[in-house]
C-alpha cells in the first residue's frame, strides 16, 4: 500500500483518534466519524486548518445502519486504504450494559462493514485495551465471542446484564472479544487482501483516561505507571505512532495480531517476584 492512501477512516476524535488522523491522514481524504457532532465538526474544522483534507460523518457504531452508511460513505470518496477505530467508552462514562453495545459490538459491526469495502493492500487497526490482555475468559466462550454473527452478539448469555453487571467487567470482556474476533476476521480480509490488527493500549493520556484517573480505579492505574518498566504515561502519540506501522509498508506481512502498547505495565503485573 502507498505511504498516502486514498481514504483514511477514524472512528473516534478523542486523543488517540485525532493523533492517528494528523500522523497518517496526510496527502488522503480523511473520514471522520464520531457520535458527537458538535465534536466531531470542531475537530474536523481544526484539522482542515491545519492543512488535511477533511470529510465527517455523524455514526453510531452500535447502529448497523449507522456504520454500513459509514462504510457506504467511505467507499464513495476513494479506495479504502486505512480504517482505524478508536471509539469506545470506559468504565467511568457508562453502564456495563452501555459498554458492550459500543466496545464489543460497535468493532464487530466496523470490522463486518469496513471487511467488504476495503481495498486491495488497505489495512485496519482496531483499538483494543491491555485490559482485553490480561482478561481471562473460557475458550468456548472466546471461541464464540469471535465466530457469533454481529446481530446475535449481545444475546450470548455470559453478556447477559445479570451476567455482566460491573462496567469494569464488561470493559475487560469487550476488548479481550475485540482481539479474538480481529484475530478470526483476518482470514476474511486476507481474500481482499487487506490487513486487520488491533492495537492494546495501557494507560494513555486522553480524556477519557484523565476521567478513569479520577475515578475508582485511578489509584490502581497509577500503580501500574509507576511499577512499568517505562515509568509514565503513554501518549496518544505512541498509540497513533504504532497505527502508522501496522498500517504502513513495514508490517505487510503481519495481521490477525495484537500489539501491546502499554509501557511494560503488563509485564510488570506478570513478572515474577524478585
Amino acid at each position: 500500500m502507498s505511504s498516502a492512501p486514498n481514504v483514511v477512516v477514524v472512528t473516534g476524535i478523542g486523543g488517540m483518534g485525532a493523533a492517528t488522523a494528523r500522523r497518517i491522514g496526510s496527502g488522503a481524504t480523511v473520514l471522520l466519524a464520531d457520535v458527537n457532532a458538535t465534536a466531531l465538526s470542531a475537530m474536523a474544522a481544526t484539522l482542515r486548518s491545519e492543512g488535511y483534507e477533511v470529510e465527517e460523518q455523524v455514526t453510531d457504531v452500535s447502529d448497523p445502519e449507522s456504520v454500513g452508511a459509514l462504510a457506504e460513505a467511505a467507499a464513495g470518496l476513494g479506495p479504502v486504504g486505512v480504517v482505524v477505530h478508536t471509539a469506545g467508552l470506559s468504565p467511568v462514562q457508562a453502564s456495563a450494559s452501555a459498554i458492550l453495545k459500543v466496545d464489543l459490538l460497535g468493532t464487530a459491526l466496523v470490522l463486518d462493514a469496513f471487511a467488504s469495502v476495503v481495498a486491495p493492500g488497505g489495512a485496519a487497526v482496531f483499538v483494543a485495551s491491555m485490559a482485553g490482555t490480561m482478561a481471562s475468559l473460557d475458550p468456548d466462550l472466546e471461541r464464540r465471542l469471535a465466530s457469533t454473527p454481529a446481530e446475535a452478539l449481545l444475546d450470548l448469555p455470559e453478556l447477559a446484564e445479570e451476567a455482566v453487571a460491573d462496567p469494569g467487567a464488561a470493559y475487560g470482556l469487550a476488548k479481550r472479544a475485540n482481539q479474538i474476533r480481529v484475530r478470526a476476521a483476518a482470514v476474511a480480509w486476507g481474500r481482499r487482501q487487506a490487513r486487520v490488527n488491533t492495537i492494546s493500549p495501557g494507560v494513555i493520556s486522553t480524556p477519557m483516561t484523565a476521567a478513569e484517573l479520577a475515578g475508582p480505579s485511578g489509584d490502581m492505574m497509577r500503580a501500574m505507571i509507576d511499577a512499568s518498566p517505562m515509568d509514565r504515561i503513554g501518549t496518544p502519540h505512541d498509540i497513533a505512532a504504532a497505527v502508522e506501522f501496522l498500517t504502513g509498508p513495514h508490517s505487510t506481512f503481519i495481521t490477525g495480531a495484537d500489539l501491546l502498547v502499554d509501557g511494560g505495565a503488563v509485564a510488570a503485573m506478570l513478572a515474577p517476584p524478585s
